[in-house]
C-alpha cells in the first residue's frame, strides 16, 4: 500500500472539512481503492504520489475529485423497499387532502447519487396522479458534480435497471437509448438535479412536503447530524414527512421529530413548538 499514516490523515481532514464525512482510521484501503483511478487519470504512480502531488500544489478542481471519489455512492430501485410503499399508501393521500387542487407538490431527495431514488419517486408519483409532470416537482440533489450530470441525463446502463426496477415499470416509463434506458420526458420534468453539499448552507429550496435524507446521516458525527437535521426541517412545511435509512433515527439526536410508523416503515414529522 502506497499511503502513508501522514497521506491518510491529510486525506481525512480534507474529506471532514469538505464534506463532514468522517473516515475512521482502518479504512485505509478504501481510501486506496478509491484515489488509485485517479492517480492513474494523472499519470502518477501511486495514490502516495497523488496526495503528495495534491498537497503541494492544491487545486480545487483536484481536490473535488479526492473528495466526490470518497463519497458512497451504492444506490438501486426502490431500495429497502418499505418507505416507498409508506409514501403510496399513507403519505400521498394525506398531502392530496390537505393540499389545493392546484398546489404543487415539494418533494427532496437528498443525496441521490445517480438518480435511482429521485426516479423511483417520480415513477411512482407518474402512476398514481393524474399530471403528475404538472403536480410535483422533484429536487434531486448530491454532494458529487458526476453523479449530478447522470441524474440529470437520466440514462441508465442495462446492469443499473437490473438492480430493483420491476419489468412493467421499466416497460412503461423507459426508452431504449443504444446501450442504455432513458426515463421517460414525464419523469424528467419532474425531477431537477443540483449540486448540494447537507454539511454547509442549503441553498434556498423547498417549502418541502416530504424529504428523503436516508443512508448519508450515518456518516457523519453527531453534531453533523443535528445541523443537517435542524437545517433541513427548516426547509420542510410543518405537517412535512421525513425519511431516513433504516439504520438511521432522529432518536437521541434531535428531539424536535415524531416519529410516525407506517406498515413495517417509519417516518418523521415536525413536532409543533419545537
Amino acid at each position: 500500500m502506497s499511503l502513508t499514516a501522514t497521506s491518510f490523515d491529510w486525506v481525512r481532514d480534507l474529506v471532514r472539512k469538505e464534506s463532514a464525512i468522517v473516515l475512521q482510521p482502518g479504512k485505509e484501503y478504501l481510501v486506496e481503492a478509491r484515489l488509485l483511478p485517479i492517480a492513474r487519470q494523472m499519470g502518477l504512480a501511486d495514490v502516495g504520489k497523488l496526495v503528495e502531488s495534491v498537497r503541494v500544489r492544491p487545486n480545487a478542481d483536484d481536490t473535488r475529485k479526492i473528495v466526490e471519489a470518497l463519497t458512497t455512492n451504492e444506490t438501486s430501485w426502490f431500495r429497502d423497499g418499505d418507505p416507498f410503499t409508506a409514501l403510496t399508501s399513507t403519505v400521498l393521500p394525506a398531502l392530496v387532502s390537505a393540499r389545493g387542487a392546484n398546489e404543487r407538490l415539494q418533494i427532496w431527495s437528498a443525496a441521490c447519487s445517480s438518480g435511482q431514488e429521485p426516479y423511483t419517486i417520480a415513477m411512482l408519483l407518474d402512476d398514481a396522479l393524474p399530471n403528475a409532470a404538472s403536480r410535483v416537482a422533484i429536487s434531486a440533489t448530491d454532494l458529487s458534480r458526476e453523479m449530478v450530470q447522470r441524474t440529470r441525463a437520466g440514462r441508465f446502463s442495462q446492469l443499473e435497471v437490473n438492480r430493483g426496477l420491476p419489468a412493467p415499470m421499466l416497460v412503461r416509463h423507459f426508452t431504449r437509448a443504444g446501450n442504455e434506458w432513458e426515463v421517460s420526458a414525464n419523469l424528467r420534468r419532474m425531477v431537477n438535479a443540483s449540486e448540494c453539499n447537507l454539511a454547509a448552507p442549503l441553498p434556498r429550496m423547498g417549502p418541502f412536503d416530504v424529504v428523503y435524507l436516508r443512508n448519508v446521516l450515518i456518516y457523519f458525527d453527531l453534531p453533523t447530524k443535528q445541523s443537517i437535521l435542524r437545517r433541513v426541517r427548516d426547509l420542510m412545511r410543518p405537517d412535512g414527512w421525513l425519511f431516513l435509512g433504516a439504520a438511521e433515527t432522529t432518536l437521541g439526536v434531535d428531539d424536535s421529530w415524531e416519529r410516525v410508523v407506517i406498515g413495517r416503515s417509519s417516518a418523521y414529522r415536525p413536532l409543533k413548538g419545537k
